[in-house]
């Protein structure tokens, strides 16, 4: 008897993970401060280079002619007195000893004048260096400010607020060729993108009508008593179909929608949210044998209700449908961590490989199939997730779970 074969595992999870932070970031510094770390340097090297020339020519002037000017042929009677060169206080020495005690305290001299001049050259330089680099930093972030501008702008854009431009003023150099262009490619995104959005919410709408008309005359052929069992049963077919191609427009419409920022928001509670998409599919979940759990502590953000409310259920529904068969169930959660509002979504389900996680957020994709051809949806629950909690300034993640099934983190700001 041939016994049927257990279902692959998922691969391991890879113990690196590129998004971690870089271990040692000294290393890597800021261009500001390598900037900084280049003025100093040339003027740390043009200092000691001129300070060296400036050394050298003094040792040299000062040792022009070592031979003293002048010598004492006589000193009869001659009395002297030198602190700096006590030798020559001391009596009896003949003229060449005294001559030559003489040109060796003149040579102490010039050393020590030498020794003083380098010390002290020394502690200018670093107090200039100190100078140097402080001005240097100073320098380079003025050199840098255009930059920043500009990042702060692209910074805007990722959260999807296309409108934002930089508009960079000053004389027309690498920096404002670099704005220009940039302010460029954000106007060709903003209409791009702004006709999808059109386009997308245009066919939705004109898709309505049609679609609310045929399931009013397959409602009314199915109200007649008297027809066959056999045009029942299309009927319903055709009306089933109908309900998911009326599902389906109404996801491109929110899609369409969600993936601008919210610009009207209100306090939400997402226990609240979490509770209604709870109370939607309690019995869809009761009807499978899958058990709804969890505790919700308030976690109140600022945004859409309906939206939000979206997000929870979609997840939810996607837990209950794609569930296992006997012994099933949903965890759901909602917190405030570390300054953020967190919705987590935890359900039993087959195994779902790392490697397949990111497709599940694409429009009309499923695990391992690529189209639509099911009835537990129309393959755009994840992906108006995601587009919703863009909107409200947070991310969704997706986690296979040990055992089988998924955790999903929706995390928004407070």
């Amino acid at each position: 008897m041939a016994t049927t074969p257990a279902p692959p595992g998922a691969p391991p999870k890879p113990t690196w993970d590129p998004r971690s932070a870089t271990p040692l970031p000294w290393l890597r510094p800021t261009i500001r401060i390598r900037l900084t770390l280049l003025y100093g340097g040339m003027f740390l090297i043009a200092g000691i280079l001129l300070l060296s020339i400036i050394y050298l020519l003094a040792a040299q002037a000062v040792r022009t002619g070592n031979e003293p000017l002048y010598k004492i042929v006589d000193f009869t009677d001659l009395k002297v007195s030198s602190s700096t060169c006590p030798v020559v206080d001391n009596g009896g020495l003949s003229l060449s000893d005294f001559n030559a005690a003489i040109s060796d305290c003149m040579d102490h001299q010039r050393k020590v004048a030498l020794d003083n001049l380098l010390s002290r050259s020394l502690l200018a330089l670093l107090g200039l260096a100190v100078i140097a680099f402080a001005f240097g930093y100073a320098m380079a972030g003025r050199v840098l400010s255009p930059l920043g501008r500009i990042t702060r702008t692209a910074r805007a854009v990722a959260g999807s607020d296309l409108s934002r431009r930089i508009e960079l003023d000053g004389p027309d150099d690498e920096l404002k060729e670099l704005a220009d262009t940039f302010d460029d490619m954000l106007e060709r995104l903003q209409r791009a993108f702004t006709a999808q959005q059109r386009f997308v919410g245009n066919a939705s709408h004109e898709l309505r009508t049609p679609l609310a008309i045929n399931r009013t005359l397959l409602e009314v052929h199915l109200s007649d008593p008297g027809a066959p069992v056999e045009l029942q049963q299309l009927g319903k077919t055709l009306l089933a179909t109908n309900e998911r191609s009326e599902q389906l427009v109404e996801g491109l419409l929110l899609l369409a929608r969600s993936d601008n920022q919210i610009v009207e928001r209100k306090p939400v509670d997402l226990a609240e949210v979490a509770g209604q998409a709870i109370d939607q599919v309690h019995a869809e979940a009761d009807a499978k044998g899958v058990e709804l759990r969890g505790t919700r502590e308030a976690a109140v953000v600022q945004g859409n209700g309906v939206l939000l409310e979206r997000i929870a259920l979609n997840l939810v529904q996607n837990a209950v449908r794609y569930n296992v068969a006997e012994q099933g169930w949903v965890e759901v959660t909602t917190a405030v961590e570390g300054g953020q509002a967190v919705l987590v979504v935890t359900n039993t389900g087959p195994v779902v490989p790392a490697y397949e996680v990111d497709n599940l957020f694409e429009p009309f994709r499923r695990l391992r199939t690529e189209r639509t051809g099911s009835d537990k949806g129309v393959g755009l629950g994840l992906s108006i997730a995601r587009s919703v909690a863009r909107a409200h300034g947070g991310h969704i993640y997706a986690q296979p779970r040990e055992g089988g099934g998924l955790v999903m983190r929706v995390t928004l700001p407070v």
